[in-house]
C-alpha cells in the first residue's frame, strides 16, 4: 500500500480508481466490509482501490470541544487499512480551506481530477462537506454526470445494534475488552513506550514496564490480563491502568507486569492486547495485601491466557 500525505505527489490522476472516503476511526468490522467491497470491485475493474481520509479528524479542526477521542492512533490506521491489501492510502491534510471547500469543488478537484474515480463505495450514513451536503444522493447524482458511480453500503449490525466507533467505545468505557472483539473483529490493542516509573513495582517482586502511548482511548481504569508483543514475540501479562490508588498517585498510568520475562526494555515499544478484564482499582490497607491480590491476579490471568489466542489484524484477512 502507498501513502499519499498530499495530492501533489499525484502528478497524474489514478487510473479506474474504485474509492471510498470516510474517517474511519477504530476500523471495525463496517469499515472492513467497506475495503473488502473496494479492493473486489478495483481488480473486477482492473484498476487501483483507494480509502481516502482526512488527518486530522475534522472536528480537531472545526469544533475541537466535541471532536471525539479517537479509537486508533494514526500509525495504527495505516496499518490496519494496510492490512486490508488496499492499494492507496490517500490521508488528505484537513484545515479550514478543506472545510471551507463546497462538495461540487471536492468532488471535482480532488475524486475525478486527481484521484481518477470511477466508482465510490460509501457507508450508509456518510456525508461530507459544509452541512454535511456531500451525502449519499448528492454523490449519486453528480458521479452520473461527471463519469463515476457510486455504491452504499448498509451497515453491518450486531443484533440490531449497529457496528460503529461509538459501540467500541461503549465496550471500552465499562472495560468489556472481550465484548470489543466482536465489532472490531480484534483484541483491543495499545502501543506505547518504556519509560522509567517510580520502581514500586519491582520494589513489592512484581517489575512492571511503566508505557507512555499516544492513544487517546483506554480501557476503563483497573486490572486486565493481556498478552505483550516484544519483537514479534507474545507474552502472558498483567496491566493495570489507573492511578495507583495505594500509593497515592494523581496521573493514570498504564503499568504492564509482562509473565516469565527479564530483559532491560527501557526505551522499547511494546504492543499490548487486552483479553479480560481482572478487577477494579482498590485501595491497599497494606503493602502486604496487595502483594497478596498481585499474586492472584497473576494466577487468574494465567488461567485465563493459558486457552486463549489472540485475534491480530492479519489472522482475519481474506486478501486472496
Amino acid at each position: 500500500m502507498k501513502i499519499i500525505h498530499s495530492l501533489g505527489e499525484l502528478t497524474e490522476p489514478l487510473a479506474k480508481s474504485v474509492a471510498t472516503i470516510g474517517n474511519f476511526d477504530g476500523v471495525h468490522l463496517g469499515h472492513r466490509e467497506i475495503f473488502r467491497e473496494v479492493v473486489k470491485k478495483a481488480k473486477k475493474l482492473g484498476g487501483k482501490s483507494v480509502v481516502i481520509t482526512f488527518v486530522p479528524h475534522p472536528l480537531k479542526i472545526l469544533r475541537p470541544e466535541q471532536a471525539p477521542r479517537l479509537l486508533n492512533t494514526y500509525i495504527e490506521k495505516e496499518r490496519l487499512i494496510r492490512a486490508s491489501c488496499v492499494d492507496y492510502l490517500v490521508e488528505l491534510p484537513f484545515d479550514q480551506a478543506m472545510a471551507d471547500m463546497s462538495p461540487v469543488d471536492f468532488v471535482d478537484e480532488i475524486l475525478v481530477h486527481k484521484l481518477g474515480v470511477q466508482h465510490l463505495i460509501i457507508g450508509y450514513d456518510y456525508a461530507f462537506g459544509r452541512d454535511r451536503a456531500g451525502d449519499a444522493d448528492f454523490l449519486t447524482k453528480i458521479g452520473a454526470v461527471r463519469g463515476f458511480t457510486v455504491e452504499v453500503l448498509g451497515p453491518i449490525l450486531r443484533g440490531e445494534e449497529v457496528y460503529s466507533s461509538t459501540l467500541v467505545r461503549r465496550f471500552l468505557a465499562i472495560g468489556d475488552v472481550v465484548g470489543v472483539v466482536e465489532p472490531l473483529g480484534r483484541n483491543f490493542t495499545l502501543e506505547g513506550r518504556v519509560i522509567h516509573g517510580a520502581n514500586r513495582g519491582a520494589n513489592l517482586g512484581f517489575p512492571t514496564a511503566n508505557l507512555m502511548t499516544d492513544k487517546e482511548v483506554l480501557p476503563r481504569p483497573g486490572v486486565y490480563a493481556v498478552k505483550v508483543k516484544y519483537q514479534d514475540e507474545l507474552f502472558d501479562g498483567v496491566m493495570n491502568i489507573g492511578f495507583n490508588p495505594t500509593f497515592g498517585s494523581e496521573r493514570i498510568s498504564l503499568e504492564v507486569h509482562i509473565l516469565n520475562f527479564n530483559q532491560d526494555i527501557y526505551g522499547e515499544t511494546l504492543r499490548v492486547y487486552f483479553v479480560e478484564r481482572l478487577r477494579d482499582e482498590k485501595i491497599f490497607k497494606s503493602v502486604d495485601e496487595l502483594v497478596v491480590s498481585i499474586q492472584n491476579d497473576i494466577e487468574s490471568a494465567l488461567a485465563i491466557l493459558s486457552t486463549t489466542n489472540i485475534i491480530e489484524y492479519r489472522d482475519y484477512l481474506d486478501c486472496g
